[in-house]
């Protein structure tokens, strides 16, 4: 079975760390055409998977432009009728239109989008967002199954009229670290942070969309803790110059274990998500999240269990942060479950497992058969 994932770049994020999982892990004949990321972007292949085989396909970036489209579109033309696959498998939304059309001008039968969160709401204009909604219902009539990270993501679409619901698989993303965590000292010690005292973890893309106004907030609130934002953006430089002192950018990172093993806890203040890969990561090195309710963090963080889910305003998100902070033997008890919960859903052969499956029901569906005849 021949595979063909495309996916618009492999920036640090969950798009990217679930592609480089299947490309490591899938026992198919899998090929990956990627774009390349926007400057000040890390390279999430570069920082996980420095030898991986992938094809870049220019102009398949993050930007709309005509130019850009067009000569991307080629590309993936180009490839696709080369590699001639079985599959093609799409993620983000620049490279799910792009690569969906060009598999449909190929012919390639067996079409499959995932959606790892959506553009419903956060980041566009209301028409703007209309017209993606659009796009996305006529892509679906194209598409033979639509994958969503989590229920909510997929209930979501299903309620903007995207895909029919028999189109829908769930497949939660599978998580490894690159390296297991370092004790908490260690962790601290490779960072630069002090030894003592609280630290909260903010792992993002800094956009508006992520709402790391809210974390710089909750910082004010909280002096007494240290607050380290792994991740840049095009807010970086606004967020530096009016963070409080007791707020450290480190910007990407390679180690993302010791980031996440230097903290107390994890913060997600977002508007708009997927299933936030950072908070599974976390959880792995035993690590609970504070977040707030948005796309599938219900799904990864249970409340009281594994973490705490709270409203989406500075007073609540720092009372929360505040007495988890406050209760380190309470706060190690749930990192513990959320680490033992992390392992038995978010697991890549759980995730690898239910790709393969999907890729074998199309192949022998008997509507499969009949069109290759």
């Amino acid at each position: 079975m021949r595979v063909v994932h495309i996916i618009g770049r492999m920036n640090v994020g969950g798009p990217a760390a679930l592609v480089i999982e299947l490309l490591n892990n899938l026992d198919v004949d899998l090929h990956v055409l990627v774009g390349e990321v926007d400057a000040g972007e890390a390279d999430y292949l570069q920082l996980r998977a420095p030898e991986a085989e992938v094809t870049r396909i220019p102009g398949l970036g993050r930007a709309v432009r005509p130019s850009d489209d067009v000569r991307a579109l080629g590309g993936l033309v180009k490839m696709l009728s080369r590699l001639r696959p079985d599959i093609v498998h799409t993620h983000t939304a620049k490279a799910g239109a792009l690569g969906r059309t060009a598999a449909a001008l190929v012919g390639i039968r067996s079409r499959v989008h995932t959606f790892h969160g959506h553009l419903l709401h956060g980041y566009f204009s209301p028409r703007v967002t209309r017209s993606i909604v659009v796009a996305e219902r006529v892509l679906a009539t194209q598409t033979d199954r639509l994958v969503a990270v989590g229920g909510t993501v997929r209930d979501e679409l299903l309620g903007a009229g995207v895909g029919k619901s028999d189109q829908y698989v769930v497949i939660p993303p599978g998580v490894s670290l690159a390296k297991s965590p370092p004790t908490r000292q260690e962790a601290r010690i490779a960072l630069g942070l002090p030894e003592d005292g609280p630290v909260v973890a903010y792992v993002a893309r800094l956009t508006k969309v992520k709402r790391p106004d809210r974390m710089i907030a909750v910082a004010r609130e909280i002096p007494e803790a240290t607050f380290v934002v792994a991740g840049d953006g095009p807010l970086q430089s606004e967020l530096q110059a009016n963070a409080p002192s007791n707020v450290r950018f480190l910007g990407w990172r390679a180690d993302m274990e010791n980031v996440y093993s230097a903290a107390n806890t994890i913060l997600l203040t977002s508007d708009n998500e997927g299933m936030p890969v950072s908070l599974i990561e976390a959880a792995l090195c035993g690590i609970p999240a504070v977040t707030t309710r948005v796309g599938s963090t219900h799904e990864v963080v249970l409340e009281g269990r594994t973490g705490w889910i709270v409203p989406p305003d500075t007073v609540s998100i720092s009372a929360t942060v505040r007495n988890v902070i406050s209760d380190e033997n309470g706060t190690n008890r749930i990192g513990r479950a959320a680490q033992t919960w992390a392992k038995g859903v978010f697991g890549v052969e759980q995730m690898t497992t239910a790709h393969e499956r999907l890729y074998e029901s199309l192949i022998s569906s008997p509507s499969r058969r009949l069109r290759r005849k």
